[in-house]
């Protein structure tokens, strides 16, 4: 576990070690949701990076009479 410092105007630096895990870089957006007692950071993934993540998917599943 790695400990990070919150700075005077309230920033703090992700640990290289993270950020080259998760393949961050700068000008990144991230979104911060605050989750019971702590601090999530989420990056956000462009749009045009999840093109296809859906492809090969089973679609043939019993869907509802009204969702047809």
């Amino acid at each position: 576990m790695q400990t990070v410092t919150v700075s005077p105007k309230f920033q703090v630096v992700i640990p290289r070690k993270i950020r080259d895990a998760l393949g961050l870089h700068s000008g990144q957006k991230i979104q911060a949701i605050q989750y019971e007692n702590r601090i999530e950071l989420i990056p956000i993934e462009p749009i045009a990076e999840s093109r296809g993540f859906l492809q090969g998917i089973d679609t043939s599943v019993q869907r509802e009479p009204d969702r047809v």
